[in-house]
């Protein structure tokens, strides 16, 4: 499967421009089986108040989104994006496939204090496990990686692949780098992790840097091999090995 992270950090609030750059990014990464897109691309991270930039029902996004995928044919993790429904506001990601067509949706479940998500976010409640090209693909945003139970029980789902939009500082680049391979090692996946603000990369079920970009907007391409993951398994089965009868 041949994977390309669109990676760039967006305007703040400039939401034309923000589209214009995603469809470019994407037309250049066409080639591609999968494409990922950064944690609220159409917005930045992220612009206040949310309420005068969010996406009614993620419309506009699942437009643009489902006509790419379909001019394309390839699939798209849509990062994520603000979106208004029910009443609530929520930090979205919407997954095409290459017909054109929505497959999935996911809300951030972990809020990030520091910066007073949930002050304007509603968490999500669900775990988002979505076949691929015959690949279950699972999708995390951001602060999700920082917990270990909740990427477990996207393994449990039968997730191969991790796919995380994010808007991650660089000031905390030395964790985040210690996560995604933990993340990776822990639960033998693949993991994709998409950083608006750079050094997005590619990490393979040993844990092993596939890929890694720099910190200007770029399309960083890797080819996996899904076998590479059986061999990983097949030689230890952490899920298999798992105890649970203990206080």
């Amino acid at each position: 499967m041949k994977i390309s992270i669109a990676q760039f950090k967006s305007e703040l609030g400039a939401v034309e421009e923000n589209f214009s750059t995603a469809a470019k990014l994407i037309a250049a990464a066409q080639n591609s089986d999968v494409i990922l897109l950064p944690e609220l691309w159409p917005t930045g991270y992220y612009p206040l108040p949310v309420e005068n930039f969010a996406d009614i029902d993620g419309e506009r996004t699942k437009n643009f989104l489902c006509a790419a995928a379909k001019k394309f044919s390839v699939n798209i993790i849509g990062g994520s994006v603000i979106v208004s429904s029910g009443g609530k506001i929520f930090n979205r990601c919407h997954v095409a496939n290459r017909r054109g067509e929505i497959v999935a949706a996911y809300d951030k479940t972990h809020l990030f204090s520091f910066a007073d998500e949930e002050k304007v976010f509603s968490a999500g409640d669900k775990i988002c496990v979505v076949e691929l090209d015959g690949v279950k693909c699972g999708v995390a945003i951001c602060y999700d990686l920082r917990f270990p139970e909740f990427m477990r029980k996207i393994a449990l789902a039968g997730a191969e692949i991790i796919f995380i939009p994010a808007a991650w500082s660089l000031k905390r680049l030395t964790p985040r780098q210690i996560l995604t391979k933990a993340r990776a090692i822990e639960n033998q996946v693949f993991v994709v992790f998409a950083n608006s603000s750079g050094k997005s990369e590619l990490i393979n079920p040993r844990g092993e840097v596939v890929a890694e970009s720099g910190r200007d907007a770029e399309i960083l391409t890797a080819e996996i091999n899904l076998n590479e993951r059986a061999e990983v398994i097949s030689a230890m089965n952490l899920l298999a090995d798992r105890n649970l009868n203990i206080d």
